[in-house]
């Protein structure tokens, strides 16, 4: 499997942990996204529920009220481009 595969894999692989745990397997509640941004991320655990309320707003881009994984890939996306470093 080439790396470029495992990451997409891995992409798909951190959502699905996430997703579903509030009902619907396709999607990120905001409780949902909180427990993924607490876990995952370095210093996440420091994110309190204002950044994340203001952040699931950010990423909700068609306000239905959950991300889905469209949503959820434009954020690693943007991230991945923040921590380039260039």
């Amino acid at each position: 499997m080439s790396d470029l595969t495992k990451a997409l894999a891995m992409l798909q692989a951190t959502f699905d942990k996430y997703a579903g745990k509030d009902g619907d397997s396709n999607t990120l509640s905001k409780a949902e996204l909180a427990d993924l941004l607490h876990k995952e991320l370095p210093y996440g655990e420091s994110i309190d529920k204002a950044k994340v309320d203001n952040f699931f707003s950010l990423l909700d881009n068609d306000k239905d009220g959950v991300v889905d994984f469209t949503e959820y890939v434009t954020f690693v996306t943007a991230l991945g481009v923040m921590c380039r470093g260039k």
